[in-house]
């Protein structure tokens, strides 16, 4: 069996919401395939948090090399640019290895960036940074989500209301590029070259998802969320950027007393729920996903999806 050509080596991508099964299929795929993952989740790039970030096991890792978590200390910047630099790094290294590169995961602007690449983003403003985070701390989250809505209304809908920093550097893009920054978005890309990839996503039953989401969401919390928040908290800070996310952002509420755990559940349950429309609405926009109508751990998906793999990549070489 001779190698792909230098411009079409296969590349696999699974996508989806949260809690449709993205990690078990991209298991099953590289184990049959022989390939290594790369994560693409904006959560799990960072050190420590585990259990808020349903990131693969210890025993998963073991089975199938997985690249792009813990790449970053919770209280230091990841944008999506970051990313993309370090996933074609692990892309380009799978390759060189003979293996074949599995992406999996939720974080859709990663993917874009990672795939089709980003145009070149306006120097960091802190002065604005500044102003923003004071008003944050006198209006609250909802003000700045509000300020990003009249500003770019594509935007506000991708980025979940409490992610203060996301939505602070969509509003600082936006301004000095005097241009919402989903429009920017459109021009000046750098896409990935080399690869031709077949992307997959997950789409199983609305009800059924939002079950596993309510389930998953309350295991966290009986996992030890608020103990590992409360860790996380102490050695970073109270600002530190990456407890606003799902999940650790509502454990924070307990530690300050704010609300119940049970509440604080229910919160995050809701949360997930959110996002994992908002994940539906920005994956149907990008074109080039098969969807497959099911989990990722269902034996019926897995089937499809592997089918579909093994076209894709013995399609690249030659007996």
């Amino acid at each position: 069996m001779s190698a792909p050509g230098e411009n079409d080596y296969p590349l696999l991508v699974v996508a989806g919401p949260t809690a449709s099964g993205k990690t078990a299929l991209a298991l099953r795929l590289a184990e049959e395939l022989g390939g290594e993952i790369v994560s693409c989740d904006s959560v799990a790039v960072y050190r420590l948090m585990e259990i808020g970030t349903a990131k693969p096991t210890l025993e998963e890792r073991a089975r199938v090399t997985h690249h792009c978590l813990d790449l970053y200390w919770p209280d230091e910047e990841c944008t999506a640019g970051d990313y993309a630099r370090h996933a074609r790094e692990a892309i380009a290294g799978i390759r060189d290895r003979g293996r074949i590169p599995i992406v999996a995961g939720g974080t859709g602007l990663y993917l874009r960036a990672l795939l089709e690449g980003l145009a070149p983003a306006p120097q960091r403003d802190d002065s604005l940074r500044e102003r923003l985070r004071e008003r944050v701390k006198r209006k609250g989250s909802a003000w700045l989500h509000q300020l990003l809505q009249r500003l770019d209304p594509r935007a506000a809908e991708l980025i979940h209301a409490n992610d203060v920093p996301k939505l602070i550097r969509s509003i600082e893009v936006t301004l000095a590029a005097r241009q919402p920054q989903t429009e920017q978005w459109q021009v000046g890309r750098d896409p990935l070259q080399g690869y031709r990839a077949l992307q997959m996503g997950l789409a199983p039953d609305r009800e059924r998802l939002y079950a596993r989401i309510n389930g998953r969401a309350a295991a966290m919390f009986e996992r030890g969320l608020v103990v590992e928040t409360e860790m996380l908290r102490e050695r970073f800070g109270d600002g530190c950027r990456a407890l606003g996310a799902l999940g650790y952002s509502q454990a924070m509420a307990v530690l300050r007393g704010e609300i119940t755990l049970d509440e604080a559940v229910a919160a995050a349950q809701q949360g997930h729920r959110n996002y994992a429309k908002r994940q539906g609405t920005w994956f149907r926009r990008e074109a080039g996903i098969g969807w497959l109508p099911g989990f990722g751990d269902e034996k019926t998906v897995q089937d499809q999806a592997l089918a579909l793999a093994t076209a894709h990549v013995t399609g690249g070489v030659t007996s």
